[in-house]
């Protein structure tokens, strides 16, 4: 279904009526994507990481059993497999890190609940005075702390001390980098304070680093605790730092399933990341959009269904150590096999348990900024695909921080879908979508409780225990995006910005909400 681009404005036009059709065309094979059957494969990612340690992190046996499973099913649907094997730097905590305040009261805080060490942090085991870098309290709105960025917020540091910064516009690496130079021996980055950024930072720096200081990143309370009233310069506290993380080369593989039918010129990505973080089995993080795009290729091969556009579904590895499998990927590819791409699709994650319908804002109307060209109507997609279930839809920012990064990149046309992370439910979503005003949207999100039972609905689910809900709507969405564009005759590059064309009942929020990776890297 669709039309052929004959010009610009005639596209435009004619695309409303055309999506029309083909929502009322996908119906049955939206119904035939289950989410029991979404929830077969998360169980069995769940049981990968059981036997190997609790987690699915790329470059271990957990990711592989995960890999293996993913081939074997795809194979089976019939689908041309392959794996696409890279190395890259595996970085995990090699034994528990430590963060104690050593002045009394003394006080041990809790690894993965109050402090995580940092993604390439150095190791080292320090204790020292505590030294507070330019903080922002009360805080304001969001980025409105620069506490670290500058070389000049360092002015009269103490060398031989640790430094306190808080989270805020510029990366994790630069304030590490910049509190190395000015002779920190360790650092410690708390969140910001602001709704939705109070949580743990499960942060990253970036990659690996020259200095040598350990880097932990903090829940605001942590930091707010260890300032103890002070904005800048010593805070009469003394702490104790340790990070004990493995560093070494590994290879580990992204899957492509591709259908043997379709034409090879016009090729659809439908992608996921596959892996976990190292300190949870990844159940919705990403084994929620994983398991989603299992459960679509299978009953498109069930069905039958012979494409117009060659279907290319991805499972990527390593996105969690910085979209490495997709960086790989595109990276590998020649100047015409990029040119084959017509557009990709990400879904990371659509399960979580405070969810709210979050689309990738293609056009840059609401967050910016907006992706390649194409990428507005990939949006309209999926806005009119909600609209047409009475399902309100918001925009999250299509900032390049999952798997669709690189493409977008390459400018290929993007797009997809996001049901929340760490950011907070606000009460007007709450109002919505149901859920807790205030709460984050995963609040396992990067956690050992992103589990198979917490990503349900029954004993032991993470509250208010809306991921099946949320699977259920999202995968729906999914499947008819898919469907549509494997059968589609727009060349969607080539498409114009059609906001003007959506439904009134979308809801369209002028906010910019946080970004499923951004509290990894910082800002």
């Amino acid at each position: 279904m669709g039309v052929l681009a004959l010009g610009i404005g005639l596209l435009v036009a004619l695309v409303p009526a055309a999506m029309a059709d083909d929502i009322a065309e996908s119906k049955g094979f939206r119904k035939a994507v289950t989410t029991a059957g979404i929830r077969e494969h998360q169980a069995a990612f769940q049981a990968h990481a059981d036997a190997n340690g609790g987690n699915r992190v790329a470059g271990s046996a957990g990711y592989e059993a995960s890999a293996n499973y993913v081939v074997g099913r795809m194979t089976t649907a019939g689908y041309n497999v392959s794996s696409n094997y890279f190395t890259f730097v595996f970085n995990a905590d090699s034994t528990p890190p430590v963060l104690q305040r050593v002045t009394a009261p003394a006080k041990t805080y809790v690894d993965s609940v109050d402090f995580a060490s940092m993604t390439f942090s150095p190791n080292g085991d320090h204790t020292a005075s505590v030294t507070a870098v330019d903080l922002v309290l009360p805080v304001g709105p969001a980025n409105s702390s620069t506490s670290g960025c500058q070389t000049a917020d360092f002015a009269g540091f103490p060398a031989g001390s640790i430094a306190l910064i808080q989270r805020g516009t510029c990366t994790f690496g630069a304030k590490a980098q910049n509190a190395a130079a000015a002779g920190a021996v360790a650092v410690i980055i708390f969140n910001e304070g602001q709704a939705g950024r109070t949580a743990i930072i499960n942060g990253t720096l970036g990659g690996p680093v020259a200095h040598t200081a350990p880097v932990v990143g903090t829940t605001f309370a942590v930091g707010d605790e260890l300032r103890n009233g002070v904005l800048n310069g010593p805070t009469g506290i003394t702490a104790r730092v340790r990070v004990d993380r493995v560093n070494e080369t590994r290879t580990t593989r992204n899957i492509i399933a591709e259908t043997p039918g379709g034409d090879p010129d016009r090729v659809v990505v439908a992608g996921a990341h596959l892996d976990s973080v190292t300190r949870g089995p990844g159940i919705n993080d990403n084994g929620s959009g994983s398991a989603a795009l299992l459960e679509i290729a299978e009953v498109y091969a069930a069905q039958g269904r012979v494409p117009r556009n060659k279907i290319r579904f991805m499972w990527f590895g390593a996105e969690e150590f910085g979209l490495l499998g997709s960086r790989a990927y595109v990276a590998g590819l020649s100047p015409d096999e990029l040119a084959r791409i017509e557009l990709m699709l990400n879904f990371d994650m659509i399960g979580s348990p405070n969810y709210v319908r979050f689309v990738y804002d293609g056009d840059g109307s609401a967050t910016s900024p907006a992706g390649p060209p194409g990428s507005a109507f990939v949006e309209d997609v999926f806005i009119d695909y909600f609209n047409s279930q009475n399902l309100a839809s918001e925009p999250t920012q299509f900032s390049g921080r999952s798997d669709y990064g690189p493409f977008i990149a390459a400018g290929i046309p993007a797009g997809g879908l996001f049901t929340g992370a760490e950011g907070a439910k606000t009460a007007a979503q709450a109002a919505i979508y149901g859920g807790l005003a205030g709460v984050q949207y995963d609040p396992c999100y990067h956690l050992a409780c992103d589990t198979f039972a917490g990503t349900g609905d029954g004993p032991g689910a993470t509250a208010p225990g809306l991921a099946l809900k949320a699977l259920d709507e999202m995968s729906d969405a999914t499947a008819h995006a898919v469907l549509f564009f494997s059968r589609t005759k727009v060349d969607v590059a080539q498409t114009a910005a059609s906001a003007a064309t959506r439904s009134a009942n979308a809801a369209r929020a002028e906010v910019d909400f946080p970004d499923h990776d951004a509290a990894r890297v910082g800002e």
